[in-house]
């Protein structure tokens, strides 16, 4: 499995980044080729530095699903909307890895 895991900082106009989130950014996403899970969270508790408003995990099944999906043209749409987003959020961070299960 492989993840990508979007960070936004608190919005300076949260009510305008949730209207574009939800209406513009989220279809963006979900067009996305292989996507099998998209989830979103708010109000994130830091356990050492800034919290986050809101994180984004988007989860493909291999690296080179994800890749693909993000270098298509759906791909490019959602990059380039991020900068959208980057009005009310400066700073947005990315990072794309592969998730190891760790034997408990």
């Amino acid at each position: 499995m492989v993840r990508l895991l979007v960070l936004y900082s608190q919005p300076s106009d949260a009510d305008a980044f949730e209207r574009h989130y939800h209406d513009v950014h989220i279809p963006l996403v979900k067009q996305l080729a292989g996507l099998k899970r998209y989830t979103i969270s708010r109000n994130v508790t830091a356990m050492r530095g800034d919290a986050y408003y809101l994180v984004a995990a988007l989860e493909w099944d291999t690296l080179d699903a994800a890749k693909h999906a993000l270098q298509s043209t759906e791909g490019l749409a959602t990059r380039q909307d991020v900068a959208n987003l980057e009005v009310f959020s400066p700073g947005v961070r990315t990072m794309l890895y592969e998730l190891e299960d760790v034997q408990l």
